[in-house]
């Protein structure tokens, strides 16, 4: 067919013969011209194909033949249109014109179909006493060739257009896909893809095969990866990781510390006892709360009370009989300072999985078996990792095409990319997919991680005044004793104090006893077990 104006083709066609592809002739916009569509940059070139999907009615221009004045019309305007008398000294209805519909009127609808290549003047008295003519604006639905999207045009676009159905039956308009798209696609898996745009935003991992995620490059997309995650850290190198639970390295459990009773209470779980030793004197309140010295053994038990006056139940045992059952009962508030380091008597080596069953998160643990499959295992060089929560994020293996069987394990919801999948079928070799095993983490990601976690804890209340450690304090109680401090941990060990993950310290049993001098008020030891 001869090109038309988009404007003229889209008034003159049959909705009922879509879809139709038009092929861009020429016009205002030409030669990779770059215009907004739906708010959306397009850019339009002479020969490019549109696939028209849909037309719908956005609005009619009104015009009056007289005046020259403009109406603007919703699609759903109620009134009823007559056609025009033709102009001369007998004037006659113009067109081919059925006597009932002349009688009602026509719908606006009704009004636009009446016209043959050009618009008829027609009469309304709801608008205008004069003759009109109607000019409808549409809005065109169109697939085009990597538009992930399907593009908007309004009919009023200053170009022309040809069709070409009958002659591009063959043509494929390929749609680009979100790589988070895929991951609810797993028929058309495997596959092969095209880079059409790489991830943006801040990097999340610090892995090398991430800055190769750019534009033209070809990847192997093989599935879903059916292994969970697990948040890490170690605080004391300021290092934050992701592992994987095909990790094979193996890990040792390590004390917590407990900067506070209320630290304590936080770390209680239901049913289970939690033993410390106390590892920074606290000086009493009254006859209610005695104090508690360096090497004092507790037994944390529950919370009792509501509200302000919530107590922490303990038991301190003397240590001298390994046997005592029950020891000293004591009523702890929560605002009581002081020191606390978890008793751990479990030399266990654990799997991931298996630790993650016996032990609640966060925990605190130390890898002292490497993963023997990873020719550099980062872990192994810690002294101590803290495990904060297991993520169940969906993951998608894949490979570089040039580089097939080295694989890596990709987050969509966390990495997405643009891409396009090639056609046909491909049945590449699983890839080894070992270096996803341990994925670090930039530092931001990581604390963005770390507040999307459900239940992430409040910031603590503030910590009250030390007390004096010398001399009487106020209500005449002479206070304990000064001892002599625990041995400290290496600097790399030893972070800032923090209510909800404290570094973990060398288990008790690995310190010296401290000497206790004579005439402290309680003969407690520090319990050693050798574990």
């Amino acid at each position: 067919m001869e090109p038309l104006s988009f404007q003229e083709y889209i008034r003159s066609l049959d909705p009922a013969t879509l879809p139709r592809i038009l092929r861009i002739c020429c016009g205002v916009y030409f030669q990779g011209s770059v215009y907004e569509i739906s708010g959306n940059e397009c850019c339009l070139s002479t020969g490019d194909l549109l696939k028209v999907m849909a037309v719908a009615l956005q609005k009619v221009i009104c015009e009056d033949t007289e005046t020259g004045q403009t109406t603007e019309l919703p699609p759903t305007f109620k009134g009823l249109f007559q056609p025009a008398p033709a102009p001369g000294p007998c004037p006659t209805l113009r067109g081919p014109f059925q006597e009932g519909s002349r009688k009602r009127g026509l719908t606006l609808h009704q009004a636009l179909g009446w016209w043959n290549r050009r618009p008829q003047p027609l009469l309304c008295p709801t608008i205008s006493p004069h003759a009109l003519l109607l000019h409808p604006v549409y809005e065109v639905h169109a697939a085009m060739h990597l538009r992930r999207d399907v593009v908007k045009i309004p009919s009023t676009l200053e170009v022309d257009v040809e069709d070409v159905t009958e002659e591009a039956q063959h043509v494929h308009f390929a749609r680009p896909l979100l790589l988070s798209e895929v991951l609810g696609m797993e028929e058309v898996l495997p596959a092969q893809a095209e880079i059409l745009e790489g991830p943006a935003g801040p990097a999340i991992f610090e892995s090398a095969w991430v800055p190769l995620l750019q534009r033209g490059q070809r990847l192997q997309l093989h599935g879903r990866s059916h292994a969970w995650r697990v948040l890490a850290s170690a605080p004391s190198r300021g290092r934050r990781f992701l592992l994987s639970s095909a990790y094979q390295g193996r890990f040792r459990r390590r004390p917590r510390q407990f900067a506070g009773v209320q630290d304590l209470a936080a770390g209680l779980q239901p049913g289970r006892p939690l033993r410390v030793v106390v590892t920074q004197d606290c000086e009493g309140r009254g006859d209610d709360v005695p104090p508690l010295g360096v090497g004092d053994w507790l037994e944390a038990r529950g919370l009792q009370g509501n509200g302000p006056g919530t107590r922490l139940l303990c038991y301190r045992h003397s240590g001298e009989d390994e046997e005592e059952e029950e020891g000293e009962e004591l009523l702890l508030p929560l605002d009581l300072g002081g020191g606390f380091v978890e008793e751990v008597c479990d030399s266990k080596k654990y799997g991931l999985a298996e630790l993650l069953e016996r032990q609640p998160l966060p925990c605190e643990v130390r890898v002292v078996a490497p993963d023997p499959e990873l020719e550099r295992d980062a872990l192994g060089t810690l002294p101590a990792l803290r495990l904060e929560a297991r993520l169940d994020q969906p993951f998608l293996v894949g490979s570089f095409c040039e580089e097939p069987e080295e694989g890596f394990e990709i987050p969509p919801r966390w990495l997405d990319l643009s891409l396009l999948l090639s056609e046909g079928p491909v049945h590449p070799p699983a890839p080894c997919t070992r270096r996803s095993r341990v994925e670090e983490l930039t530092e931001a990601f990581y604390y963005r991680l770390l507040a999307q976690l459900p239940g992430s804890p409040a910031p603590p209340p503030p910590r009250p005044p030390k007390p004096a450690q010398t001399g009487r304090g106020p209500g005449g109680r002479r206070s304990s004793a000064p001892r002599p401090p625990l041995p400290k941990p290496p600097a790399d060990e030893r972070r800032p104090g923090s209510s909800t993950a404290a570094t973990p310290s060398p288990a008790p049993a690995e310190h010296p006893q401290p000497a206790r001098p004579a005439g402290t008020s309680r003969g407690c030891r520090h319990r050693e077990r050798q574990c």
